[in-house]
This record gives structure tokens, C-alpha cells and sequence, in this order.
């Protein structure tokens, strides 16, 4: 008789229809996941899961969810949870940045943030977590930022909380057979920003990172087991100094990223 196929593993990847989502949910297909694909735009979304699925012969499960709503995050929460079909990668990738500063935002825009960058990953997490535990494998990759080092605002705040939540989770949960990782990317080229409205020039050319190579060294670090990621030696370099500089100092550069 002829053995059953194993199963292939499963990833769900948030905000995977364009920049780190999108190269992340490239090379999980190439590594041979099914992917559950999360973003608000239906049309980009099927047309990604399309692409996606003929380039590598996998398939590509849709969910449709504006993560800033609670009723539609729930229903990823509901799916990231599954112990029938369970996800054994979860990357929690999706996010914005506004381009004004805290007082220039409507407190409806600052919360949206929050839901996004704080509230849906810390929430999939938990889904995610129940049946991995239980299972006793599974992974998740929360990105974050290097911003999330340095006193840059909301959003550095935001990714402040993903970062100190990622390396507490990581040490809480790998005897359960969990592996968790944050990555701390810097200036990445990709819609990040575009729509932001936000000028390339508004940052130096040396801080720009390749999204193709972030991916992989995140891919490499999390198969390395390490707890958190930070791509390129230039950023490390940043990432330790920002935890020793004065607030004053790294003040100073909080309109980059900006113009």
C-alpha cells in the first residue's frame, strides 16, 4: 500500500502583498509552505495567492481582514487557532507608519495604529501559541523595527512593546517547543514609505536595505534559532548604540523618514 503524502507546513503571513510580506511568502513557497495569506484588498490579495501558487505549486488559502477591526481580526485569530488544519508558521508582518508627528494625528488615526502594529500581533500570537503549545512545535516571526529602540514616536513606541514582548516570549515559550523571533529591520526599500508619502531622499542612501536580503537573513536567523534579527552590521551598530546614547541626541533625528 502506498504511504499517505505528509503534509505540507503551513505559514500564515499578515500584509503579504507587497514588500517583507510579500518576499516572505515568496520563500516560504519555495521552502514548500502552504500559505494563508492575510491583507484588506481583495484584489491584490487573490492576484498575489495567484501568482504564488503557479510559480510554486502550492496552495494559497485567502483570508480578507482589515486588521484595525476586531470582528475581522477575529476571524484570522480563528484560523491562526485551528487545531485541524493548524498553522506551523506564523509571520506577523502587516503595518503603516503615519508620516506626522503625534499631536498631527487624529487620536482615531494613533489608535488605528496601535491595532495594527501592538494589538493584531500580540492577539495572533496568542491564537497561535494555544495550539502550538499544545502540539509542542510551530514558530512565529514578529517584525518589528530598529525604530523600536530609539524614542521616535508612536510608532518607535508601538514597536518598543513588539520588541520587549518577542524577547520575553521567546525565552516563555521555546521549553513548549515554540521558536519565536523578532525582526528589527531599518529603512527598507518598499511601499513603506510611498505610502506614507514619504521621499527616498528623506533618508541617507547608506541606511536603505535590500527587502530581498532582510528576508533572507531573517530566514536564516530564524533557522539558526536566534531570538532576534537584525539585518545588516550597520543596523546592529545602531540598534546597540541607541540603547546607550542620550533621549536628547537620538531626538535629533526623528524627522528621517519623514520628508
Amino acid at each position: 500500500m502506498r504511504a499517505a503524502a505528509t503534509p505540507r507546513p503551513l505559514a500564515l503571513v499578515t500584509g503579504p502583498t507587497a514588500g517583507l510580506g510579500r518576499v516572505f511568502a515568496d520563500r516560504l513557497a519555495a521552502r514548500g509552505y502552504d500559505l494563508v495569506l492575510v491583507a484588506r484588498d481583495p484584489v491584490r490579495l487573490g492576484g498575489v495567492a495567484a501568482e504564488i501558487s503557479a510559480a510554486y505549486a502550492v496552495t494559497c488559502e485567502v483570508l480578507v481582514a482589515d486588521l484595525v477591526d476586531r470582528g475581522q481580526l477575529a476571524t484570522v485569530e480563528e484560523r491562526v487557532s485551528s487545531r485541524e488544519h493548524p498553522v506551523d508558521l506564523l509571520v506577523n508582518n502587516a503595518g503603516f507608519g503615519l508620516k506626522r508627528t503625534f499631536l498631527h494625528n487624529t487620536v482615531d488615526e494613533e489608535q488605528a495604529l496601535l491595532d495594527v502594529l501592538v494589538t493584531a500581533p500580540m492577539r495572533l500570537t496568542h491564537a497561535a501559541l494555544r495550539q502550538m503549545t499544545e502540539r509542542h512545535t510551530g514558530g512565529i516571526i514578529n517584525v518589528s523595527s530598529v525604530a523600536g529602540t530609539q524614542p521616535r514616536g508612536s510608532y518607535s513606541a508601538a514597536k518598543a512593546y513588539l520588541n520587549r514582548f518577542g524577547e520575553w516570549a521567546s525565552h516563555q515559550y521555546a521549553a513548549d517547543g515554540v521558536r519565536i523571533m523578532t525582526l528589527l529591520p531599518g529603512f527598507t526599500r518598499t511601499e513603506f514609505h510611498e505610502r506614507m508619502d514619504v521621499g527616498r531622499g528623506a533618508v541617507p542612501g547608506p541606511l536603505w536595505l535590500d527587502v530581498d536580503r532582510v528576508v533572507d537573513e531573517a530566514l536564516a536567523d530564524f533557522d539558526a534559532g536566534r531570538r532576534v534579527s537584525i539585518p545588516s552590521r550597520r543596523y546592529k551598530l545602531i540598534a546597540t548604540a541607541s540603547k546607550h546614547l542620550p533621549v536628547g541626541l537620538l531626538q535629533r533625528f526623528q524627522s528621517l523618514g519623514r520628508r
